[in-house]
């Protein structure tokens, strides 16, 4: 939509350019030049007029040459208009009121007429570029984690699996294949009986076979197969929805941190420019006399600490959001995307019950050992189907010394040492063992929902503690030394201790934060869902 948007502005800018080329030239009329500059009444985009305000493309850019009538050739002139309005900028390019023209007098088209049309075609697509600059993608988690779903390619190839097994099951339920097969026997190599025909010979002197077998499966084999393959396909397809379960998980926990890190370069530009204000003070406290060299020293050095901040803060963001883009899928998300959303504490209120209930319920990891139970009773089944002996029928149609007979037999090996008792034996022993991996996984997902929850618990009451009382004394204590250190009153030390305390409980306060929503994280991640506030 984006790109098209822009093409058809290109499209009219062209138009323009060339209204303007044969308005220069005498071809057209003004009120023609107005009426077509109202097809670029869409162009007005946000910023557009930023970028003309500043002189960027309004400048003289031709002072003009001589033409072959020894007249000044029109040039662009360097008048700012007084509207603010696109439309009324773009039509007064176009008409000639931001061109000089007064020379131009009907007639064919000059050389300085098209090299005036060119400039004004380079002004109107700088104006149609910007127009359609957009600011950086801002992206929220639920976005972030829908994109993850659909491109990131480890679980794009995890996926591949489920459609490996339904190959599987295909094969599976496959029959056996009949056997065609046939000789023909004591064929003349070199010399036959003298006297002979070849085709007498072959009649009488040669022998031919041909036959079909088919091998008939007993015991259910081929239902008992596709059972087996169709329960490894139920339980990789909820393993694929672990894999995706950690995925989230994982982009969740990714986001947090370059939410933090955001948050973290939102305070730091904050603090520095409340300090370089007090620097400021400082400065003309020094130069009234009513500060010492030294202490103007120290507070412009402490300035470092505040800079050094900020230049670590956007280091954080960048390697956060560079971490985020490769789970997303790279490729997908431009390079000079953003995170959005809120980044505050939502206290939950379901009890730790329910949220085993739940997690008891939605765990894909708990799921696919459930099935795993029901696959490895699909496999002992068909090892005692394999244990039963298939028969094989056969037909046989033979021409031997030109008589011609059928013959049809029957074959089935004997179980009298071989009954496939050790597959039997060893699945019927996967079936405890996928039994225990359940019972095992059960009591894992409670503990993990336990060890969340409490670790929320304890995350909640920081954010509550810091929140409730550590915030507004913090802040207080720094405007009152502030206040106090510019009218004299308390020394430098004593304000940049202020400073510091005031800085790190705010950094606490949204560590403190982002621990709560990651500890969030980890919570949903234990019950399966993320539908708990």
């Amino acid at each position: 939509m984006r790109s098209k948007q822009a093409s058809n502005m290109a499209e009219v800018a062209w138009a323009l350019a060339c209204s303007a080329e044969t308005y220069l030239g005498g071809e057209r009329s003004v009120e023609e030049h107005r009426r077509l500059s109202f097809l670029a009444s869409d162009s007005r985009k946000a910023g557009t007029w930023d970028m003309l305000q500043r002189g960027a493309i309004l400048r003289t850019v031709s002072s003009g040459s001589n033409n072959h009538e020894g007249k000044q050739t029109p040039g662009i002139v360097d008048k700012r208009p007084e509207t603010n309005n696109l439309d009324d900028i773009l039509g007064r390019v176009v008409t000639g009121e931001l061109v000089q023209a007064s020379d131009v007098r009907p007639g064919p088209p000059r050389r300085g007429h098209s090299t005036t049309a060119a400039l004004v075609c380079a002004l109107l697509l700088a104006v149609v570029s910007t127009a359609y600059a957009q600011p950086p993608v801002r992206l929220t988690l639920d976005q972030a984690i829908d994109l993850a779903l659909k491109h990131n390619h480890t679980l794009q190839a995890a996926r591949t699996q489920i459609q490996q097994n339904q190959a599987a099951e295909v094969t599976a339920n496959l029959r056996p294949n009949p056997t065609f097969f046939t000789d023909w026997e004591y064929l003349p190599l070199f010399t036959r009986q003298q006297g002979t025909s070849i085709g007498d010979y072959l009649q009488a002197s040669t022998e031919a076979d041909m036959g079909l077998s088919y091998l008939i499966e007993r015991g259910k084999k081929r239902e008992r197969r596709l059972q087996a393959a169709k329960d490894i396909t139920a339980v990789t397809r909820f393993q694929v929805h672990d894999t995706e379960r950690g995925l989230t998980f994982q982009v969740g926990s990714l986001f947090i941190n370059a939410q933090l890190a955001q948050s973290t370069l939102e305070l730091a530009q904050m603090d520095l420019k409340s300090f370089q204000q007090t620097v400021e003070i400082s400065e003309v406290q020094y130069k009234d006399g009513a500060m010492s060299e030294n202490d103007y020293l120290k507070m412009k050095l402490q300035l470092l600490q505040f800079e050094s901040d900020v230049e670590q803060a956007l280091l954080s963001k960048a390697q956060s959001l560079s971490d985020l883009r490769q789970q997303l899928g790279y490729e997908q998300v431009s390079a000079d995307y953003d995170v959005g959303g809120e980044f505050a504490y939502k206290p939950l209120l379901l009890s730790l019950e329910e949220l085993q209930a739940k997690a008891l319920q939605n765990r894909p990891d708990l799921r696919a050992t459930v099935l795993g139970v029901t696959a490895a009773n699909s496999q002992y089944a068909l090892a005692k189907a394999n244990g039963k002996q298939d028969p094989t029928l056969s037909g046989n149609y033979s021409h031997v010394n030109s008589i011609s007979t059928l013959t049809w037999s029957f074959s089935i090996p004997l179980a009298i040492f071989d009954r496939n008792q050790g597959n039997i034996a060893q699945t019927r022993i996967a079936i405890r063992q996928a039994e225990e991996t359940q019972k095992a996984a059960s009591g894992q997902v409670l503990t993990d929902v336990k060890d969340a929850y409490e670790g929320l618990q304890e995350a909640a009451k920081i954010v509550q503690l810091l929140k409730s009382k550590y915030l507004e004394a913090a802040q207080k204590s720094r405007d009152i030394s502030e206040y106090a250190y510019r009218r004299g009153a308390i020394a430098l030390l004593d304000f940049l201790d202020a400073e510091r305390t005031y800085r790190a409980t705010q950094l606490a306060y949204r560590q403190a934060v982002a621990a709560y929503l990651s500890s969030l994280e980890q919570l949903r991640q234990a019950v399966g869902t993320r539908n708990l506030l």
